[in-house]
């Protein structure tokens, strides 16, 4: 495990001391990650849930969430959702087909001045609560990371797709440069 990883599970270990927060968010791609935290959360009070690529995210019908990985998480207890980005989705595709920007892009580069990893956080935290995996009435904490691994840990109060403008982020716990 890289250090930037490994240093965010740690602030995210020490955050979870505290006893208020039962769901994890984690992005993962491959599932290494998430199988790194669910492993390391595994005595902890607290679900876990992964948020993965939506399927042909790189092309074609590829899941980029290795079998292997899937299993061990589904081992652990940890949820995956597998689903569309909340910041891009359909609204990527009318930029590559027929250029500008949309309202959503340009959410998620605003997010980006805080790095990838925030905009991550937030995103995945939109996509588990769409997926009914996490409430929206309490803290949670969301992990993300910029290309591999993670580097961002923050508790937010998280919202669905449809009231987006209600999540708060609460506390940032650790952020590339941070």
């Amino acid at each position: 495990m890289d250090e930037a990883t490994q240093a965010t599970l740690e602030v995210v270990l020490g955050r979870l001391e505290a006893g208020d927060i039962e769901h994890v968010v984690v992005a993962t791609t491959s599932g290494e990650t998430g199988v790194r935290f669910a492993e390391a959360l595994a005595e902890v009070d607290t679900r876990v849930v992964c948020i993965t690529h939506h399927v042909g995210f790189k092309g074609g019908d590829i899941d980029q969430l290795e079998p292997a990985h899937r299993g061990r998480l589904e081992q652990l207890g940890a949820h995956v959702v597998t689903a569309g980005h909340a910041l891009s989705g359909v609204g990527r595709s009318i930029s590559k087909q027929f250029g500008g920007v949309t309202p959503t892009e340009i959410v998620a580069h605003t997010l980006r001045l805080f790095g990838q990893g925030m905009k991550v956080c937030v995103e995945c935290a939109v996509m588990a609560a769409d997926a009914g995996a996490i409430p929206t009435d309490r803290p949670i904490l969301a992990v993300g990371g910029t290309g591999r691994g993670a580097d961002t840990a923050v508790v937010l109060r998280p919202a669905h797709m449809n009231a987006f403008f209600e999540l708060r982020v609460r506390e940032i716990l650790c952020f590339p440069g941070g």
